[in-house]
């Protein structure tokens, strides 16, 4: 009788972070493809764009004009999906028609005033100031008293919806808790009641004994990709010790952090020599007040990329209707990402 493989054999994997199950289907990665293949993205080279509505010195499409920044540069976003001029306002009409007002601020990070340079193309100082600019807001905006959820994020590339090419990231500040933290804080606060500890530290410190998945480490982070993970090249930046946010972290745990960032996106540009796409955001406590010792940050990383730079993974019919499916395991993307060199493809090229 055939003997079960990982590998080779469909399964289903549990994610305790959120609850939620992923089907692995490794034989799929065999099949031939025939299907749709995006144009690989075009480089533009340019320091700084005359055209580009986030070089520094430019007017904005709102009308205000750009400081002639050197830096990381954060303003409130011209065209904000949340903003702040927002009445209160609720509907409750029996169970079926439930609705209430939401006001928040979003803000756009300029990560450089270099508009042709990525975060894995960035010096690692450099990368620092990002993060370090992370923190400032997560606590300005947090403090606000209608703010409870601070959620900094960057979808890279025109296959993820970026609507600008300067490198930038985004915060959505809010009344709400969104739906992926309220998941993640039900199971965490779950887990913490039981054993007393972060589900997220545990988490890496298994994944450090089995080392399977373990792309890099530092001091203060691991690199890794989630046994559950979605998306083929799905990654995650984790603490290995206690760290419910960006507040908690001191400089030399920025530093850490940053290190990990852009270690993790050099791995990704060096895959298939592009510039590699994703939405990667952070998921820390929310900023409603209380104490949050189930909570310990970590970014996660969703890159759409399948095969090729051209072919992608689409959320279509049974991911959509039933529950989230990936041919390529966990295993197998991080057996190929460890392996990539740690210096960007470009300076090996230069």
């Amino acid at each position: 009788m055939e003997r079960f493989d990982f590998e080779e054999h469909s399964h289903r994997r549990f994610n305790p972070f959120t609850g939620e199950y992923v089907q692995v289907s490794p034989h799929r990665g065999k099949r031939p493809w025939q299907g749709q293949q995006e144009k690989a993205p075009e480089e533009e080279g340019l320091h700084y764009d005359s055209t580009c509505y986030l070089c520094p010195g430019n007017p904005r499409v709102g009308g205000d004009l750009n400081p002639s920044y050197e830096t990381t540069f954060a303003f409130t976003n011209d065209f904000g999906a949340i903003n702040e001029e927002v009445p209160d306002g609720e509907m409750s009409e029996g169970e079926f028609f439930q609705a209430r007002s939401e006001k928040g601020i979003c803000k756009v990070v300029c990560f450089s005033p270099r508009h042709d340079l990525t975060i894995p193309e960035l010096a690692l100082e450099d990368v620092e100031k990002v993060v370090h600019l992370w923190k400032k807001e997560y606590q300005e905006l947090g403090s606000l008293s209608y703010i409870n959820n601070v959620q900094v994020f960057e979808n890279k590339g025109q296959i993820m919806g970026c609507s600008n090419p300067h490198p930038h990231g985004q915060i959505w500040a809010q009344q709400s808790i969104p739906t992926e933290q309220v998941k993640k804080s039900l199971r965490f606060t779950e887990y913490y009641h039981r054993k007393g500890r972060s589900m997220v530290v545990n988490y890496v410190q298994e994944e450090l004994k089995k080392k399977d998945r373990v792309l890099f480490e530092n001091n203060t982070f691991v690199g890794l990709v989630p046994f559950w993970a979605v998306w083929p090249f799905e990654a995650m930046i984790a603490p290995k010790v206690h760290l419910p946010s960006l507040s908690e972290m001191d400089n030399a745990q920025l530093k850490d952090l940053a290190d990990a960032y852009r270690k993790l996106t050099i791995l990704y540009d060096n895959l298939f020599e592009v510039s590699f796409p994703y939405s990667g955001g952070i998921h820390q406590a929310p900023t409603d007040g209380h104490k949050h010792p189930e909570w310990d940050l970590h970014i996660v990383f969703y890159p759409p990329l399948l095969r090729s730079s051209t072919v992608k993974k689409f959320m279509v019919g049974y991911e959509m209707l039933a529950n989230p499916q990936r041919d390529l395991t966990p295993e197998k993307a991080a057996g190929l990402l460890k392996t990539l060199p740690q210096q960007h493809y470009k300076v090996k090229t230069n």
